[in-house]
């Protein structure tokens, strides 16, 4: 009868199967990586951020107007301390990677940190642009509380706005872990380095993706599954991609997108310009142009025959 038992042995000799897996640097290892960032105090840190940008939203703090200073006080000190930490790790990760012994992570970090904590007042008033587009542009909406407590593209486009400044900050690591935590609570998928105007509002929100060098101006107005993303990329004479440059779409002002549009490469979408639902666009959209889909023919089937219109399968 076979022994079918984990022994002592059978363990020893898996360990040594498993281990060996390890050698060499495959980007899937963290064995003597203190120098990363931790992704889960990465999420503590924007717990705290969405408490200084929307006070109360959490519940963790009873806020008043006699206790708000102190609050403030309280956050900042605390998410300065813990993000320069974990910025300081992803430099580190970077002079790791690039074998670079001459810059100074501490100060790099300290900067980035103060840099972003320095932007909060103006990501406050972005992110009511954002709130308010969100009401005006959805009829269901009652209320500008019910948009923030309850609104999944609110979520994601605060995330975003945050971890742009760090992307902006040339910071590693830090800003995708950011962007990506919001895309697994949110379904909507926006890289740190998009450049996203004022005014805007993912309507529903679910599957939409938004590349790294897309750009993005005032009032515009994406629905649920639109994708602004990349043509095939481009290979080097080893067969490897050639990254970096434009290679995402360009939205302009007041254009709105319908759903499971699909926008690629470094086009440009007009001024006032409308995209329609399901369309597939690789070539640049005049201003205050709509694009749309041929109408469907539209097929009725009735007890498994096919019948001439609606009113007869009835």
């Amino acid at each position: 009868m076979r022994d079918n038992r984990l022994n002592s042995e059978k363990i020893e000799n898996l360990v040594g199967e498993i281990a060996r897996t390890y050698k060499g640097d495959s980007g899937i290892n963290f064995i003597d990586a203190s120098n990363l960032p931790v992704r889960g105090k990465i999420v503590e840190i924007l717990d705290l951020f969405t408490e200084l940008l929307f006070p109360g939203y959490t519940g963790k703090r009873t806020v008043t107007k006699s206790n708000i200073n102190y609050i403030i006080i309280d956050i900042l000190y605390h998410v300065y301390t813990e993000l320069t930490e974990q910025i300081e790790r992803a430099y580190k990760y970077r002079c790791r990677m690039e074998k670079c012994d001459t810059g100074d992570c501490r100060t790099m970090a300290e900067d980035a940190a103060e840099h972003l904590l320095a932007r909060l007042p103006e990501i406050r008033e972005m992110l009511k642009g954002d709130v308010g587009a969100a009401f005006d542009g959805d009829p269901a909406a009652k209320s500008y509380e019910e948009i923030v407590i309850s609104y999944p593209c609110i979520i994601a486009i605060a995330t975003y706005r945050i971890a742009h400044e760090l992307f902006l900050k040339e910071v590693p690591l830090i800003p995708r872990i950011m962007t990506e935590c919001a895309h697994a609570r949110t379904g909507i998928d926006i890289h740190p380095g998009a450049k996203i105007g004022k005014n805007f509002f993912i309507d529903h929100g679910t599957g939409v993706v938004i590349g790294e060098t897309t750009i993005i101006g005032d009032n515009v107005k994406i629905y649920q599954g639109a994708t602004l993303g990349a043509l095939s990329f481009p290979k080097d004479e080893r067969g490897k991609i050639i990254r970096g440059g434009k290679r995402h779409p360009t939205i302009e002002d007041n254009v709105t997108i319908y759903a499971e549009a699909t926008i690629l490469g470094d086009v440009v979408i007009g001024k006032n310009a409308v995209i329609g639902g399901n369309v597939w666009i690789k070539e640049s959209v005049p201003a205050g142009v709509t694009v749309t889909t041929p109408k469907a023919d539209l097929v009725y089937i009735k007890n498994g025959r096919e019948v001439k219109n609606k009113k007869a399968s009835s």
